[in-house]
């Protein structure tokens, strides 16, 4: 009797592993959707002219927004201009006093901000 038994035993083993190897092709048989590369929007990548007291930080050839930001921050970084407790606040120096406004303090946040102020189109 004990023969019988391991041989339902084994035969129910492979019924159930069957089934489950069945299941797992059908879920792999459904196509996977490709995935696409994100494009940036026309109209944010379009470069912007910036006006004297920017371009002396970013130069003077026209940049897209992202890419102003970007050498705002080079600039800031390269001269220590970060504050070194608060990493949020950015101390301007006379470059870039004009271009906040005269504030000698601002927050990131702010700094696009008071940058889109400085750049037009043409």
């Amino acid at each position: 009797m004990a023969k019988k038994a391991t041989k339902k035993a084994a035969k129910k083993a492979t019924k159930k592993s069957a089934k489950k190897a069945t299941k797992k092709a059908t879920k792999k048989a459904a196509p996977k959707k490709a995935k696409t590369k994100r494009k940036p929007n026309a109209a944010f990548m379009a470069p912007l002219t910036p006006s004297a007291q920017l371009a002396e930080i970013v130069g003077s050839k026209p940049l897209p927004r992202p890419q102003v930001a970007k050498k705002m921050w080079d600039y800031i970084h390269k001269h220590g201009l970060q504050d070194k407790v608060n990493r949020r606040m950015i101390h301007a120096d006379d470059k870039l006093k004009p271009i906040f406004g005269g504030k000698s303090k601002v927050t990131m946040f702010e700094l696009t901000k008071f940058a889109s102020k400085h750049l037009s189109k043409g």
